[in-house]
């Protein structure tokens, strides 16, 4: 079967590398891919987003099975366009993809079918948002409703910090349509953990649970960015918290959705945090999250084609799916700047090459001739396999070690206290 991968990322190098050891793979295409990906398949120059050349690579191919990797991409309803063309697709169609996309939608379902989030209101209007929160006395987060690529969530501690925050979003419109409506939540407290699952429409199966580090520098400092680390499994969801999860959380929102007539094949993303009260859902995201599917598709064992065919089929319930019992972790290194503005074509030296238990994943990173240059915000994640999550972190920090571009930023603390 030829594969087509959407996206351009660290996650679509993870997710071409874990489909590359698929015995039923023939040929894997990747629009647009990194100077990663071209190592496991042919890519295809474009613009992820544009639904009608993903069609056409589809069609022109002979695609068996397209994935789309990035948010924009499926809110735009690229998964809608691909089945009607008659070609199929692993990813929700757009109404089922603003879970992620629209953060009031997400709430409003939320709040109708008792799934447990945090206390929110929605705002369009700055002096509405402004008096609201001058009375609130407990910190709060203000989000944007819209996609922001990791930019739209502010933890305020002060509510001097949140009407600032709304204000950079609504009035001065810093992260465009994005920010034309915002959500301001309380904020929860307690350690946050990412679990993903796969669904065919009705069933679902999870991966393991992982751990996600957004902030910039050690000890959780800094802005929020796409992701800066994760390991895999996380230590905070046990059997138990497992089974909350799911009868509390994941099968709540699936029937949700059923209910309301929303298809949903692809991944759903439960970001949550774990409180003294229980798990309460922090975001919905409707793709496979970045960096953790990088750690988490490095201990799947079984073949991860057959598992995205058996959701595109509805056939969940008899997928065989393995996992090398070892802990994973993936260390991001990120151009000097990131988040913010950043140099890009600086030469990269000293990427080895992977091996069993280490891999390194392109994110930002393009071919200038023969040279590997950055091209990106994060430009590569290093995932290494260990006896302990210690012995992980140790293999990684070796690899990252190795490797050199002018401004590289990284944190240093990861998977240290779990």
């Amino acid at each position: 079967m030829n594969v087509l991968v959407i996206g351009a990322g660290g996650r679509e190098h993870a997710l071409c590398r874990a489909l590359a050891r698929s015995r039923e793979l023939g040929q894997l295409f990747i629009l647009p891919g990194n100077a990663g990906t071209a190592r496991l398949g042919t890519n295809v120059p474009g613009d992820p987003c544009n639904i009608a050349l993903a069609v056409e690579v589809a069609r022109r191919e002979s695609i068996g099975l397209t994935v789309i990797g990035p948010e924009e991409p499926l809110a735009l309803g690229m998964a809608d366009a691909l089945e009607k063309a008659g070609l199929r697709v692993f990813g929700p169609h757009a109404s089922a993809a603003r879970l992620e996309a629209d953060k009031v939608f997400a709430k409003q379902l939320m709040r109708q079918y008792a799934v447990p989030t945090a206390e929110a209101r929605t705002f369009k209007d700055f002096r509405l948002a402004h008096q609201y929160i001058e009375t609130r006395d407990e910190p709060v987060v203000v989000k944007a409703a819209g996609l922001a690529k990791g930019k739209g969530v502010i933890v305020c501690n002060d509510p001097s910090d949140a009407i600032l925050a709304a204000e950079d979003m609504l009035v001065k419109r810093k992260l465009g349509s994005a920010g034309a409506t915002i959500v301001v939540e309380e904020r929860l407290l307690g350690r946050e953990a990412s679990l993903l699952a796969v669904v065919d429409g009705h069933t679902s199966y999870l991966l393991e649970p992982a751990q996600d580090h957004k902030r910039l520098r050690d000890g959780d400092e800094g802005p929020n960015t796409g992701g800066m680390g994760a390991f895999c499994p996380s230590p905070l969801i046990d059997a138990e918290t497992l089974g909350q999860i799911e009868t509390q959380i994941l099968v709540p929102t699936l029937d949700a959705l059923v209910h309301e007539n929303i298809p949903y094949r692809g991944v759903l993303y439960l970001g949550l945090i774990m409180t003294t009260a229980g798990p309460r859902v922090l975001e919905f995201n409707c793709r496979f999250g970045d960096p953790e599917t990088q750690a988490i598709l490095m201990r799947l064992r079984s073949d991860f084609l057959d598992l995205l065919n058996a959701a595109v089929d509805g056939g969940l319930e008899d997928a065989e799916v393995a996992w090398d019992p070892r802990p994973a972790l993936c260390v991001v290194m990120a151009s000097g700047g990131y988040p913010d503005k950043y140099e890009t074509g600086l030469p990269i030296a000293g990427v080895p090459e992977d091996s069993d238990d280490v891999v390194v994943d392109h994110a930002g990173t393009r071919y200038e001739g023969d040279q590997v240059v950055t091209a990106g915000g994060r430009v590569l994640g290093v995932t290494a396999l260990g006896e302990t999550l210690a012995d992980a972190r140790r293999r990684a920090y070796d690899v990252v070690s190795q490797i050199h571009f002018e401004g590289a930023q990284y944190r240093t603390d990861l998977g240290a206290a779990t």
